[in-house]
Parts: C-alpha cells; sequence; structure tokens
C-alpha cells in the first residue's frame, strides 16, 4: 500500500490538519453492501442534532451523476448525502468521480469537471495527481464542518488494488476517521466477509476499524447474538448493530447495482386506470433516478425492461441516459428493441420520450469525430428529425424550462457532450418540447408522432408537470384525469432511514468513538 502508515497522516506523512475534525467513515465488505445509504443516515443523524456535518467520498464509480448549482458534475449519492446533512452538494464531497464507458475506460471528472477519457492502466499512472486533488478538496470541506461523514467504495481488502487505494484506508489515515465496516447479512456470507476482510488490512488499517455493523437484515436479530459474539471474539472488533431491511424509502439507488438486479418486468395484466410505462435498460445506462419521481404516482406502474420479449403494450416507453450513446443505440439494434420501439411509437397507441442520450438515440444520426465514448457514427431510431455531433466541452448546468406542450414550468439539469440540430426532409415536423428561460431549446416533440426528448435530467422531479403530463398520457388513452398532485420528496425517506439506523446502532458508542 502506498498509503501513510500513522493514523492521521497527511499525503506526505505529516499529520493532517483535518484529521483534528472528528470523522466517521463507512466502509464495506463488497460493493453495494449499503454504504451510501448508512452514511446518508449518519449525516442526518448528526444534522438533526445541530452539527454542520460534510459527507466526502474521495472516488467513485457511478453513472448517476447530479449537477451543482455552479455547474460541476459529482456522484448522485453525495448529492443525496448532502441532502440528508442539510448542506447543499459541492463537488468538493466527491473530487474524483468515475463515469464508465466501456469494460476498461472511464471519463474522468476531477472537482466537477472533466479531465479526460481514461483507460485502466492512464487512470493509474494519474492516481498521484488525484489524489492531491481529494487531499486539498477533504481538508477545505472539513475546514468548514464539524463533522465528516464519509464513503468508502467496494472493499478495503482488495489487495490487487491497495497499492491504488485513494478511497479507502488511505483516506481514512489521512482524515483520522473511525470506521465502521459494514456487510451486507442479505447477500450471504457476511461473517466470513468481515473476518476476512479485517484479516487482510494491515495492522494500522486495522486499527482504525473501531465497529462491525451488519446491513440488510430480515428477521429476528435476537437469533444473531451467538454469531456477533463469535465474531467480535475472533476479531477484537464490537459489533455496533444490526440495521434491518428498509423497504420502499424511495431513494435514490447508490448507483446501477441495484438497478441491475432489478428482475425485467415482463408483459402482464395492468389494473385499470393505471398507466403501463416501461423504462428500457441499456449496458451503459446512465441517471436511471429520472423515472424515480414516476414510482411514487398511484396510477402509474413503472417496469425496467431488458428484451423485447417483455416488451407487450406499455403506454409509455422511456429512453433514459446512456455513457456510450452508440453503443447503446447499437445494442437495441442487436436485441431487436429498436425495431419493436419503432413499431411502438408508429402504431400511436405507445408515446416515446427520451432523456439525454435517449433524445440522441431518437434522431437520424449520432456521431463521435473525436472518440469521446467509442468513437464512429450511428443511424438513430429516425423518430425525430435530429442530428447529434459529440463534441470536446461537456455541458454542465441546472435549467429552468417550460415544456411546451403543457404550459408548465419545469427545472433539471444538462450533463451531455451532444450538440443536437433539426435537419433532414422532416425538420419541419419537429417542434420546441422543452424551451429554457433564455430561449435555448432543450428538447423537441414531432407533429406527427407521439415522441418528444429532453436533455434535462430531473424534469420528472417536477410535481405540477409531471401530474399534467401523466393526466395527457390518460386523456390519450380515454383515462379521466387524476389532477390530483402528489409530491415527490426525499425528506420522509431520509427520516425513515436515520430513525431506523439510529435505533438499530448503539450510537453511544459511536459517539464516544468520535469525542462527541
Amino acid at each position: 500500500m502506498t498509503g501513510d502508515s500513522a493514523r492521521g497522516a497527511g499525503a506526505g506523512g505529516s499529520p493532517s490538519r483535518a484529521a483534528a475534525i472528528p470523522a466517521l467513515m463507512v466502509q464495506g465488505t463488497c460493493s453495494n453492501a449499503g454504504k451510501s445509504l448508512l452514511a446518508a443516515a449518519f449525516c442526518r443523524i448528526y444534522a438533526r442534532r445541530g452539527l454542520r456535518v460534510r459527507p466526502f467520498k474521495a472516488q467513485n464509480m457511478a453513472l448517476n451523476s447530479f449537477v451543482t448549482g455552479d455547474g460541476g458534475e459529482m456522484g448522485r449519492a453525495q448529492a443525496l448525502q448532502a441532502a440528508a446533512a442539510r448542506c447543499a452538494p459541492d463537488v468538493r464531497m466527491n473530487p474524483v468521480l468515475l463515469k464508465p464507458s466501456s469494460e476498461t475506460g472511464s471519463q474522468v471528472i476531477v472537482l466537477g469537471q472533466p479531465v479526460g477519457q481514461m483507460r485502466v492502466a492512464e487512470y493509474f499512472r494519474y492516481k498521484p495527481q488525484a489524489w492531491q486533488a481529494v487531499v486539498a478538496a477533504y481538508d477545505s470541506l472539513a475546514a468548514e464542518a464539524d463533522l465528516m461523514v464519509l464513503e468508502g467504495a467496494g472493499s478495503p481488502a482488495e489487495i490487487n488494488l491497495k497499492a491504488y487505494d485513494i478511497v479507502n484506508m488511505r483516506m481514512a489515515l489521512h482524515a483520522g476517521a473511525r470506521v465502521l465496516l459494514a456487510a451486507d447479512i442479505d447477500r450471504g456470507g457476511s461473517f466470513a466477509a468481515l473476518v476476512g476482510t479485517l484479516a487482510l488490512l494491515e495492522p494500522e488499517e486495522r486499527a482504525l476499524v473501531r465497529g462491525l455493523v451488519l446491513n440488510k437484515f430480515r428477521g429476528d436479530a435476537g437469533l444473531l447474538a451467538p454469531a456477533l459474539e463469535a465474531i467480535a471474539a475472533r476479531t477484537g472488533k464490537p459489533f455496533v448493530g444490526v440495521v434491518p431491511w428498509l423497504h420502499g424509502l424511495r431513494l435514490p439507488e447508490e448507483d446501477s447495482v441495484t438497478f441491475k438486479l432489478q428482475t425485467g418486468g415482463g408483459p402482464v395484466a395492468v389494473p385499470q386506470g393505471v398507466l403501463d410505462i416501461v423504462l428500457v435498460d441499456m449496458p451503459h445506462i446512465s441517471n436511471f433516478t429520472d423515472a424515480d419521481a414516476l414510482r411514487c404516482e398511484p396510477d402509474v406502474r413503472l417496469r425496467v425492461v431488458r428484451d423485447a420479449a417483455a416488451l407487450g403494450a406499455p403506454d409509455v416507453l422511456l429512453l433514459p441516459g446512456s455513457r456510450n450513446t452508440i453503443a447503446d443505440l447499437r445494442w437495441l439494434k442487436r436485441t431487436g428493441l429498436a425495431e419493436a420501439i419503432l413499431k411502438l411509437a408508429r402504431s400511436g397507441g405507445c408515446a416515446v420520450a427520451g432523456i439525454c442520450g435517449g433524445l440522441q438515440m431518437m434522431g437520424r444520426a449520432v456521431r463521435d469525430p473525436l472518440g469521446l465514448e467509442c468513437g464512429g457514427e450511428e443511424e438513430g431510431l429516425g423518430l425525430l428529425p435530429l442530428e447529434t455531433t459529440l463534441g470536446g466541452k461537456k455541458v454542465l448546468t441546472r435549467r429552468k424550462a417550460t415544456h411546451v406542450p403543457t404550459g408548465e414550468a419545469v427545472d433539471g439539469y444538462e450533463i451531455h457532450h451532444g450538440v443536437t440540430l433539426c435537419r433532414g426532409p422532416e425538420k419541419e415536423s419537429a417542434r420546441p418540447a422543452v424551451v429554457a428561460q433564455d430561449g435555448a431549446v432543450l428538447g423537441w416533440t414531432n407533429l406527427n408522432l407521439p415522441v418528444w426528448g429532453t436533455y434535462l435530467h430531473g424534469i420528472f422531479d417536477t410535481d405540477a408537470f409531471r401530474r399534467r403530463w401523466l393526466d395527457g398520457m390518460r386523456a390519450a388513452h380515454g383515462l379521466p384525469p387524476v389532477t390530483q398532485v402528489t409530491e415527490y420528496s426525499l425528506e420522509p425517506g431520509l427520516e425513515r432511514l436515520a430513525d431506523a439506523v439510529e435505533s438499530a446502532l448503539d450510537m453511544t458508542a459511536i459517539d464516544r468513538m468520535l469525542g462527541l
């Protein structure tokens, strides 16, 4: 490991000034152990006590991202944790964001801005620069906080990667963090994972682990007592609690792992008066949380579909964002989904809506002359008379706009390299669908087909628009309007999460660890 050997050591081996700020870090025995939500819970628990809490994850690999008010890109999980901490999202909370575009390459975002497309070996060579950005971001953020809540990534015991670590134990050492090691008991093998993880840590790293947590437990936690005692005796690390499986939190997923585990909902009977909405899952899907707000509506059944046979006859089909638009467009064609989507749209019985990459796919062509994703050019679905060229400058901005067909105000954010223009013999059929306050066209519709698309992520989060748009879909299928607006808010889920974690863990012991 290239990290520091002393607790609280900085990048050069001297004590970190930031280590004077109490820091709690959630690490896991594996990916998807629930670290992000546990960190969010701690942010809310301590924010409710009046502390200035700031979340932090040195490096995040995720395709779900968020744009801050000053135009920086960061992981959506840290934006959720900021909401839990009752503070504004800040790119310093996630100084390095990796957005995979292939099995071996990612776009690298540092302090909110892209620095390049890198394959694994290239990024490893870049790591020293990334670490400097991480240290600077953490130290400046910690200077404004009473408590830092850090999140690790994957497992700290991946010994093939430890020499390049900037997010797990190296970060804990710099921050002088008290580490809680969490295991997903629902996945199985959690006790062995805890023992094995601790065994593979260096002595100074193991000393930072102050407690163990079992997460996502279903059943009577009292039955676990003998195992907890045995593991605590074997490792010398106490359990600080068992967190139950929490259903229906309606909080954004931390990354695509849980989303990809969802079973693709095939065509089934939909209750009378309910809209059947399909979200197409693609290999490089990004910002699938754009559809989350639809799940809270009583008249919507949202299905995730991965193959043409599962499409059925939905009322609405959503094409989400993509980190590799051309590759995913080709995938749609190979799987038969492209042909099925065209048939649905041309039948007039199914509305098709695309967001960002989905909008680009709905056009006539997508070109990547700079090789920003996979290079080359691909013919689009042809549902809109648009042509997109991926350019070197990445658009990162928050927007207020109007959805023209409904007249409703909307807001959200743009994250894209694409420049999209109306072209071709059918361009007269295109009309603006989403227009920003400054007059910029952020989306288009087709006069001849029930289709529209936009670059605006988060558009469905606007309650009044979402209800008005859904009632329009209902009218198109002969259903009466619902009219009642449902509030989409993260607050109930965050409060319930914090209450559950606070009840499940020994917060007195955790407070003592932190010196609070």
